[in-house]
């Protein structure tokens, strides 16, 4: 089992940054595949970015080279640092958790999930 917290949501201006974190329980953090996701207001939960125990990361189209996910296996804790932010980004941000992931984008991939951050970007 796995608890997943997050944390470094808040309001900032178009432009400006935010870096989201969220922390895992667990001896064997190194093992999972992390990801986040998020859900605007009226909209389905969409993938943003996943990193692997390889270290290999995926994003979506729309946050490359503005987002970065990263993770510290020593402090069992993923990362999301949100550059160059846009309205469009506002969204409750989730981060969600698995030892075998077959699909990173998929949310049926994940069987843990924290309980939201909210991100406001005004404009």
């Amino acid at each position: 089992q796995v608890q997943l917290v997050e944390s470094g949501g808040g309001l900032v201006q178009a432009g400006g940054s935010l870096r989201l974190s969220c922390a895992a329980s667990g001896r064997t953090f190194r093992n999972y595949a992390m990801g986040w996701f998020r859900q605007a207001p009226g909209k389905e939960r969409e993938f943003v970015a996943a990193i692997i125990r390889t270290d290999t990361t995926y994003y979506v189209d729309s946050v490359k080279g503005r987002f970065t996910i990263s993770r510290d296996n020593a402090k069992n804790t993923v990362y999301l640092q949100m550059n160059s932010l846009k309205p469009e980004d506002t969204a409750v941000y989730y981060c969600a958790a698995n030892i075998m992931v077959l699909n990173v984008r998929s949310q049926r991939s994940y069987d843990y999930w924290g309980q939201g951050t909210q991100v406001t970007v005004s404009s």
